[in-house]
């Protein structure tokens, strides 16, 4: 519920600022309301739709994953993104048409005269601080993409060193829980070992004797033990058989829900795994740890080249290129990179927390690339329109300046609601609240403004491969 609010209003959001936007540039170059709402409308559908289509097949991505709690959050968060479209584009533009003019009150954006609608300087003009930037991005555009991607690069590095292999039950919460209280009150008086569960191997009831001789000749094993039937006191009973299996009880050296107690099972199922004919299944906590981070791991493998491909498959005809999506793809990739470097920094050394959650690295993949490309989005396809019009240099610097406002905004808006995350108390969500948020910043104030412009603009108009470039790129004796 928490990551299906803070989704849709953030969403929702991003559009609505995008369309408003594009409504006061139209306002000023028409004098009729209704003309400038449709307008506005018809510029921002393809980006809207190719933004919105990319957050909700990459969430529907994750219904390729194993875990039960991953692939059902696909279909849930992406009906909320549907919903945020709608309301986007169906009440907001009939609420700017009846409001006029008066929606920007005080300041209502006059009309201006066609010489500066049209000029990219009076552009700049107009739009002071972005325009500055658009201006230092086209002075040396290879410095500044090669220094930018320096930067993420050197906090990419940590990125390998995220560990998400689990926590134990009590590091779950960040507030205080009566069964936390209730858990660290047995350890004091009866040791770390009080309450731990032991490993649990389920065989063929012949096979029993060599299950124990295989688990007690694993190592970290202390011990392993049939269950038996109930008796008089005093009294060994035999073996419980119920259908044919029996159960065997495993004594682990290591404290339950640590990495060397996880470890140790691992060893265990290969040793009882050996026995012929036993059919051996080794179950319990940390067996359920294992199988979780073994599955999120897999979930990860495979879920997150299936988002990429999906992005970039959308990316393909809103740009009409192939160069550009790629180009695109693996700037969001290094975005998500630095976010979880810096992640792996903050959360070892800062906030010193116990671990992650295993599935912590995809929900932040997915986030990012889906949320973060949209950015990328919204200031490509204005630079694709313009580029048409102006050529390509002037079309990215249009781009970057009249976009730079409001794409700033939405991922302020963005990373601000995602961070409202972490005020519920799970360990989890805090995590999530971090990286996403950081990495929605990153990807608006860093890559958005300065890599991808200046790399567009050192590229060229080879940017938009196969697809042509605009009119004023091309030699004079070609243009009819």
């Amino acid at each position: 519920q928490g990551i299906l609010f803070i989704l849709v209003v953030g969403a929702c959001t991003d559009y609505a600022l995008l369309l408003v936007a594009r409504y006061r540039e139209e306002l000023a170059a028409r004098e009729s309301v209704t003309a400038s709402v449709l307008a506005a409308v018809r510029g921002v559908t393809g980006p809207v739709l190719a933004s919105g289509g990319t957050v909700i097949l990459g969430l529907l991505c994750l219904l390729a994953a194993d875990l039960n709690s991953t692939s059902s959050l696909g279909p849930v968060v992406a009906i909320g993104v549907v919903a945020a479209m709608l309301a986007a584009m169906t009440f907001l533009p009939a609420a700017l048409a009846l409001c006029g003019r008066a929606a920007f009150w005080p300041v209502a954006p006059h009309r201006l005269g066609r010489a500066e609608e049209q000029s990219t300087d009076r552009i700049l003009e107009r739009h002071r601080l972005w325009g500055g930037i658009a201006r230092l991005v086209g002075r040396r555009p290879r410095l500044i993409w090669l220094s930018t991607t320096a930067l993420l690069l050197a906090a990419a590095v940590f990125a390998p060193l995220f560990t998400a292999e689990g926590t134990g039950q009590a590091d779950v919460f960040r507030t205080e829980v009566e069964a936390v209280d209730g858990q660290e009150t047995l350890e004091r008086g009866f040791g770390p070992d009080s309450g731990a569960a032991p490993a649990l191997v389920v065989t063929d009831a012949d096979r029993v004797d060599e299950i124990v001789a295989a688990a007690e000749d694993t190592p970290g094993v202390e011990g392993a033990t049939p269950v038996t039937e109930p008796g008089p006191p005093g009294t060994e009973g035999a073996v419980l058989v119920e259908d044919g299996r029996s159960l065997v009880e495993v004594d682990l050296a290591a404290v339950s829900e640590t990495t060397a107690a996880v470890d140790t099972v691992r060893d265990l199922r290969e040793s009882v795994h050996a026995v012929a004919g036993a059919d051996a299944l080794v179950g319990g906590v940390d067996a359920t740890d294992l199988d979780t981070r073994e599955t999120a791991r897999r979930d990860f493998a495979v879920v997150v080249p299936l988002v990429l491909v999906v992005v970039f498959l959308v990316l393909i005809p809103l740009l009409r290129s192939l160069v550009a999506p790629l180009l695109l793809m693996a700037v969001n990739v290094l975005s998500f990179a630095t976010a979880l470097g810096v992640g792996t920094l903050v959360f070892d050394h800062v906030l010193d927390l116990p671990g992650a959650d295993p599935v912590v690295p995809l929900f932040a993949f997915v986030f990012l690339v889906a949320l973060g490309i949209d950015y990328s989005i919204f200031l490509m396809s204005r630079a694709r329109e313009e580029t048409l019009v102006h050529g390509h240099r002037e079309g990215v610097l249009r781009a970057l300046t009249v976009t730079g406002g409001v794409i700033t905004s939405a991922g302020v808006v963005l990373a601000a609601t995602f961070a409202a995350l972490a005020v519920i108390p799970l360990l989890f969500l805090l995590q999530l609240a971090f990286l996403v948020a950081f990495g929605v910043l990153v990807d608006a104030l860093l890559v958005r403004t300065l890599l991808i412009p200046a790399l567009a603009l050192d590229v060229g108009p080879r940017l938009w491969w196969p697809g042509r470039a605009g009119e004023q790129d091309r030699p004079c004796h070609q243009r009819v």
